[in-house]
């Protein structure tokens, strides 16, 4: 079987949907190539199934990138009110959260349903469950299939990243951009958990499932990426998860500098990240007001502060070293910066996205296109702009694929 259309999409996730939405609605003849047996996968799971979709507070500034204007142009030629506008449209109920972030109120397959109906009246044709096996350049784009091949003069890239290769992740957009010449950012987990060294799992892996308020922050290697985030963290049996873990671990990577990333996109390196345990608080202050200070008065205070079993395994490593002024002001430092040195991280399996990807400044920051191929596009994770936890990502999906629809 032979076809020729106006724009071939691989990839039928956040960016490849959106962009074959705009691209069906300005006339143009749309084949959408996706690889699994149905459209969305990572919507479907995303925010604990309900789907994450966007944040209202979103800005360049949420976004980490070799080039951290790069992001700037797409997101503001589509925002979080496009997409809510969208949602609304439909009339998918939503919330926010926290923090900005929307999600829906029922269920993920509420947002892959509505751009499954966009695709169809726009005009789009969708075909799952197909392997591509080759992608040739000529006059345009030939992809062959195992059962077919498809023609068209605009390719749009939209595979994604290596992260959650349970659901189908592979390395297909970035041997793509290789075979057509263009560069890659090292791709590496991110928004990932992290792994204790052997050291320190034996202090703390017994404490998986405690929780905590905390300042996580990282060391710069580069101007713009000194990061600080006050959000829980979680302890797991391997290591240290939550929020704030997950959004400093795509910073590890700058502190430590880039020394490899296995298959499974672990990484290593001794760089420490820094956690404040008490944030906002003063307790030196605080155990002051509550008289005589000695052992006992700082482990209560402790029990208040943190969650009582950490509480009590803290003092055990760093015990009260007696009852002056400076053993009180050594504690109160040692609570504020904890310094932990993780081993690696969790790699792809648990990584929420994949950082890194397709070289920002082989693509145009207005379309998405390649500067060394035209007709040829890029869009969403399989780019090296990746977001922080909360929508994010979402909306750098749907607004670079929303440029390049408009473009091919």
């Amino acid at each position: 079987m032979n076809k020729t259309c106006d724009v071939i999409i691989l990839g039928a996730g956040a960016a490849g949907l959106m962009c074959a939405i705009e691209a069906g609605k300005r006339g143009r003849s749309v084949l959408l190539l996706e690889r699994a047996d149905r459209i969305g996968k990572k919507i479907l799971i995303s925010g604990g199934g309900r789907c994450n979709f966007t944040n209202l507070h979103t800005t360049s500034e949420d976004f980490l990138s070799a080039n951290p204007h790069f992001a700037k142009s797409a997101l503001a030629r589509y925002t979080p009110a496009d997409f809510i506008g969208l949602v609304e449209k439909h009339r998918i109920a939503y919330h926010e959260k926290k923090l900005g972030q929307l999600f829906c109120d029922r269920a993920a397959s509420e947002i892959t349903l509505m751009l499954e109906q966009e695709c169809r009246d726009a005009g789009v044709e969708i075909r799952c469950n197909t392997k591509i096996t080759d992608v040739r350049k000529h006059d345009s784009f030939t992809i062959q299939t195992e059962d077919a091949t498809f023609a068209a003069p605009c390719l749009v890239v939209a595979t994604g990243g290596l992260s959650i290769p349970k659901i189908g992740a592979t390395s297909f957009g970035y041997d793509l951009a290789r075979q057509f010449g263009l560069k890659i950012e090292p791709p590496r987990a991110a928004l990932v958990p992290l792994v204790f060294s052997e050291r320190d799992h034996k202090r703390w892996c017994d404490l998986a499932g405690v929780s905590l308020e905390v300042v996580a922050s990282t060391r710069a290697t580069r101007p713009n990426r000194k990061q600080t985030f006050r959000e829980n963290m979680l302890f797991t049996h391997r290591g240290l998860s939550g929020p704030a873990i997950l959004q400093i671990s795509s910073y590890w990577y700058d502190a430590t500098g880039y020394d490899g990333t296995g298959h499974d996109g672990t990484r290593t390196g001794k760089a420490p990240i820094h956690l404040d345990l008490a944030p906002g608080r003063n307790l030196t202050a605080e155990s002051q007001a509550r008289g005589p200070r000695d052992a006992s008065t700082w482990k209560s205070l402790l029990r208040e502060v943190l969650p009582r079993r950490f509480a009590d395994r803290w003092l055990e490593i760093y015990p009260l070293a007696g009852n002056s002024d400076q053993a009180f002001a050594l504690a109160e430092r040692q609570l504020h910066s904890w310094e932990l040195n993780p081993e690696t991280t969790e790699g792809y399996g648990k990584a929420e996205v994949t950082a890194g990807g397709v070289d920002t400044g082989e693509l145009s920051a207005q379309t998405m296109e390649s500067r060394r191929v035209p007709g040829l596009f890029f869009i969403g994770e399989v780019v090296d702009v990746t977001g922080h936890l909360g929508g994010f990502n979402f909306q750098w999906a749907w607004a670079s694929g929303f440029c390049a629809g408009q473009a091919v």
